[in-house]
């Protein structure tokens, strides 16, 4: 045999054998998809539900759509012009589909899997999945203790296709919840909201009841996350509700930017609260308030604000014109006027890495109970917060939803400065509230306890944060009596050159092990490999991880929604 013809009968041969080879393989390991992805800034362009939202994730990585049930169909008689996905928005409301793309592929495929999207005048076809009326929802009670697993999402990302992947995809790994934006820092509205003060805004969360029972379906908790204070929208629109120049009487700016209502403006107020209530009454299980504060940065002294404008005496009611008063029960250790502006701990979307040196600590139990230095007479920043919690926390607490504020994680080191700037008096907000977030991200400590690398320190920062706030709220070592702490861990690589599932995992166990109750994982693109690694290993191991919770009941896992299904059961209320 020449030997040409003897290499060509082995390549034929090898290529049979790969052929075969690759149909029989399972698919790739979600490890190598995961290290197969390219890192993301912690900025993301994203698409509104409507569009086709490419893949941050390999296919690995995220499960596919569960098939979709038909239901209760409609004829539609098509116009001169008009598409499928034209069709599928004009009628998504009234269908139990989440996102127009969803119902386009289902219109496609009830009416014999056609595939093109141009409809001919007079055409008929079927509407799948319409519902006889609309959805609604309610909140599943739960413990204030319940061990919340949950990810972050962008209202526009948890509204979208891929965003609906990342919860199932969660769940699957052992997630229990999700945080989705209501309202962003910027002040944007993602759900159809009327307030005097909102007016026309871009919706993408187009019916609340409809995602939130699409998460009870999945046995996930729904926490909406709402911005409180900063709120760029507003102050645009309404100048008048602005903090105020004291040197120019215009709005004031921090850093130059205009972002800051007056925390102490009681409209502002009263339209957080009615937002927040609107969502409760929409079966939300928690309210999640973020940027419950006044402004940290910018020039302090040129600040004004309208409880500075006249006090009304110690009293736990308002002013008569709306002003808050100093509470009697308020501490002497409250805000001081310290010239000094602290750099403040990162929030979620706007992280600052900029502390001052921790010098000179004292030993962290005195630290943690040591007194402020004495008050100035009259309302102070932490009275009007503290003030703007009770309110909520009393007309919210009737509807069965939980209260969780995010805090600087900084203001466990109860230093006279932050609670002066900030106004966050972290005893004073655990009096009103049932769950408190601290953001204890570790790369963003720079500067904290002489460590050059924080980011690469997280079972350090975790630790100490965590004892700080468990001293804090729970000086007797009960808990029953205080808040629960369930911290906002990183899950991003900024600041830290060791970011892996491992990262993810130390985090996690040193939190529960300092005596953390659940967990939140923060990533501004919403790109969680990392945790999707981490979960089944922890969900093994949960004795050092997590307890494993569960919502009460038996999920309604279908696709199609019906308004008379039977909603989850319920547990005791906190």
């Amino acid at each position: 045999m020449r030997r040409s013809s003897l290499f060509n009968i082995i390549a034929v041969a090898c290529l049979l054998y790969g052929v075969a080879a690759l149909r029989l393989s399972p698919r790739p390991s979600s490890a190598l998809a995961a290290q197969a992805q390219t890192a993301q800034k912690n900025t993301v362009q994203l698409h509104p539900a409507s569009a086709t939202v490419a893949e941050a994730v390999k296919p690995a990585d995220i499960s596919p759509a569960k098939s979709s049930v038909v239901g209760p169909t409609e004829t539609y008689t098509a116009k001169r012009g008009e598409s499928i996905p034209a069709v599928a928005r004009q009628f998504l409301h009234q269908t139990s589909y989440l996102t127009s793309s969803e119902l386009a592929d289902a219109i496609r495929k009830v009416n014999g899997n056609r595939t093109a999207n141009i409809l001919k005048a007079g055409e008929q076809i079927t509407i799948p999945g319409i519902l006889p009326e609309s959805i609604v929802e309610r909140t599943v009670p739960i413990a204030r203790d319940f061990e919340v697993r949950a990810i972050y999402l962008t209202g526009i990302m948890a509204a979208s296709d891929h965003g609906l992947r990342i919860i199932r995809h969660w769940r699957e790994v052992g997630g229990n919840a999700v945080v989705f934006d209501i309202k962003d820092s910027d002040g944007s509205v993602t759900i159809p909201f009327e307030h005097p003060l909102l007016g026309k805004h871009q919706v993408y969360i187009h019916d609340l009841p409809k995602f939130i029972h699409f998460l009870h379906s999945e046995n996930m908790h729904a926490i909406a996350r709402i911005a409180i204070f900063r709120d760029e929208r507003l102050v645009v629109e309404h100048p008048e509700l602005a903090v105020k120049s004291k040197r120019t009487g215009q709005p004031w700016r921090e850093n130059g930017k205009l972002v800051w209502t007056d925390p102490s403006q009681p409209k502002v107020q009263e339209y957080d609260i009615a937002l927040a209530k609107f969502i409760a009454q929409s079966g939300a299980d928690e309210i999640q308030f973020d940027y419950v504060r006044f402004p940290a940065e910018g020039d302090q002294k040129d600040a004004g604000f309208v409880f500075q404008t006249g006090t009304c005496g110690d009293n736990n009611g308002p002013c008569e014109d709306g002003r808050p008063a100093r509470p009697a029960d308020a501490k002497q250790g409250g805000t001081t006027t310290a010239d000094a502006v602290a750099d403040p701990e990162p929030t979620p979307d706007s992280p600052n890495p900029k502390h001052p040196d921790s010098k000179h600590r004292t030993a962290k139990h005195v630290a943690a109970a040591k007194h402020l230095e004495a008050a100035p007479a009259g309302p102070q920043r932490s009275d009007v917060i503290t003030g703007f919690l009770k309110k909520a926390y009393t007309e919210l607490h009737p509807t069965g939803v939980l209260l969780s504020l995010d805090v600087f994680g900084v203001m466990a080191w109860q230093r006279s400065v932050d609670l002066s700037h900030t106004g966050q008096d972290i005893v004073g907000m655990a009096k009103y509230c049932d769950v408190l977030s601290p953001m204890i991200y570790p790369s963003h400590f720079f500067g904290m306890d002489n460590i050059a690398h924080p980011g690469d320190a997280p079972e350090h920062f975790i630790a100490e944060s965590m004892e700080r706030f468990e001293l804090i709220t729970h000086p007797d070592g009960n808990r029953s009596t205080g808040v629960v702490i369930r911290p906002w861990l990183q899950a991003f690589h900024w600041r830290t050159k060791i970011y892996s599932p491992e990262y993810i995992k130390v985090q996690v166990a040193t939190a529960r092990e300092k005596g953390g109750i659940g967990f939140l994982f923060w990533n501004a693109a919403n790109d969680y490999s990392k945790p999707y690694e981490a979960m089944p290993e922890m969900k093994a191991a949960k004795e050092k991880y997590f307890r494993g919770d569960e919502l009460p009941g038996t999920a309604l896992r279908v696709a199609f929604i019906s308004p008379n299904a039977p909603s989850t059961s319920t547990a005791a209320s906190h």
